[in-house]
C-alpha cells in the first residue's frame, strides 16, 4: 500500500504490516514472480501500474527476459474484475520477455459450483466481498496452493 499513514486513518484503514517491499532493483535477484493484485474496476490499481512503470530501466536492459510470472488476485465481488484484472499484467510481461506461467485447469477444483469462488485459468484469486471482510474459502485456498506449486515446478 503506498497511501499515507494520514490517509489510511481517514479511510478506517487498518495499519500497514511491515511486509517486505518489492523494488525494480530487487527483481533480477529472483527467476519468477508471482503478483498479487488487488483487483479495481477491472483493472490493477494504481500502486501496481506505478511499479510496473518504474520498471522501465530493467526493460531497456532486458533484464528481466525469461523470468517467469504470473498472477493471483482479489476482488471485491463475482464479475469485479478476475479475469481481466488479471489479463492487464500481460502487456507488463511481453514487453519485458517474460514467460507467463497461468494457472490453467491443473486444478478441477476451479469447475466447482459448490460455493462461489475467486480463480480462473489466468490465475487463482478470492472474492474479498463489497466490504473487504470475507477470507478466501478452503476450497480458494486449495487452488491457490495447486498454482503456487505448479509456478514454483516452472521455475525450479
Amino acid at each position: 500500500e503506498t497511501l499515507s499513514e494520514e490517509i489510511l486513518g481517514k479511510m478506517s484503514a487498518p495499519p500497514k504490516k511491515d511486509y517486505p517491499i518489492m523494488t525494480p532493483d530487487k527483481m533480477t535477484e529472483y527467476d519468477g514472480y508471482l503478483f498479487g493484485i488487488s483487483g479495481r474496476f477491472g483493472s490493477v490499481p494504481a500502486q501496481m501500474k506505478v511499479f510496473m512503470d518504474s520498471c522501465g530501466g530493467l526493460w531497456m536492459k532486458g533484464a528481466l527476459v525469461g523470468k517467469a510470472a504470473g498472477t493471483f488476485v482479489s476482488t471485491g465481488t463475482q464479475c469485479g474484475g478476475q479475469e481481466s484484472s488479471q489479463t492487464a499484467m500481460l502487456s507488463f510481461f511481453a514487453h519485458n520477455g517474460m514467460v507467463f506461467v497461468p494457472l490453467g485447469y491443473i486444478d478441477q477444483s476451479v469447475f466447482s459450483f459448490d460455493e462461489p469462488h475467486g480463480a480462473s485459468p489466468y490465475g487463482s484469486g478470492t472474492y474479498a466481498g463489497p466490504d473487504g471482510s470475507r477470507q478466501p474459502s478452503d476450497l480458494e485456498k486449495g487452488v491457490a496452493e495447486s498454482h503456487g506449486k505448479h509456478f514454483g515446478g516452472i521455475c525450479a
